[in-house]
């Protein structure tokens, strides 16, 4: 029973979140824990599924040729190198610690979507700042077991960099990030193998529903707004467990 619970929870988050073109796993991890999941392994869940969810769009963008390697390496590089020194980090640090930096995550990336927007703030696009961005993010991805990309996105925008090339990086680099630090959470979580494959199976599905229905003309702004309330609310729920 508590796996079809978690196979429905991972496909409506997957669905919905996809609506409004945004990956589930950010409100995932926290609900998963909030139904009982050890939170170590709920972060394993939801590097997985996003692992599962963006690889394809990788793939399909390296296909289509829209992808600047030179642009998109360092980020990867830096990502898949350091994502894992976060993961083993949460293996030492207070599990409420990690809880509350998830909180104020959650509250930034609520922010970002209800208020921010995509424009340069500044003008400083330097090479070097991509593998430093990354390493940063990447230790902090893999501490709170994210993809990343909700911080790296709107940073990089606001330094500068192009909104689309930036976008289009987001769906290569992440797996290697997401991947790097699942690998890592194995060797000190355990794995229900059954429920892990159930939840990207329900994310990978949920994510394919969504992107349908996204074509039939849905205010796609409106929905991102509701995602931004959702997570605001995920992270005072959050809140009121640790205290």
């Amino acid at each position: 029973m508590f796996y079809i619970e978690v196979f429905l929870v991972t496909f409506i988050l997957s669905t919905f979140f996809a609506l409004g073109g945004i990956g589930s796993a950010t409100a995932l991890v926290p609900i998963l824990d909030m139904m009982g999941l050890n939170f170590n392994f709920a972060k394993a869940v939801g590097l997985f599924v996003n692992t599962a969810t963006t690889v394809t769009s990788s793939i399909m963008n390296i296909k289509r040729k829209v992808l600047d390697m030179k642009f998109a390496f360092p980020l990867a590089a830096a990502l898949a190198f350091s994502a894992p020194i976060g993961a083993y980090l949460s293996k030492y640090i207070p599990e409420n610690f990690v809880k509350v930096l998830f909180v104020i995550f959650l509250f930034f990336a609520g922010s970002m979507i209800l208020f921010g927007k995509k424009e340069k703030k500044f003008n400083f696009t330097s090479p070097f700042i991509m593998p430093i961005l990354g390493g940063i993010v990447g230790i902090i991805s893999g501490l709170l077991g994210i993809g990343g990309g909700s911080l790296l996105l709107p940073l990089l925008i606001m330094l500068g960099f192009d909104a689309k090339k930036v976008a289009v990086a987001m769906s290569f680099v992440i797996p290697f990030s997401t991947f790097t630090a699942f690998i890592t959470y194995l060797s000190f979580t355990k794995i229900d193998w059954i429920l892990l494959i159930i939840a990207a199976f329900g994310a990978i599905l949920g994510g394919m529903v969504g992107n349908y229905i996204m074509h039939f003309h849905l205010n796609q702004k409106q929905i991102k707004k509701i995602i931004g309330v959702l997570m605001y609310l995920i992270g005072i729920k959050m809140l009121i467990g640790i205290i």
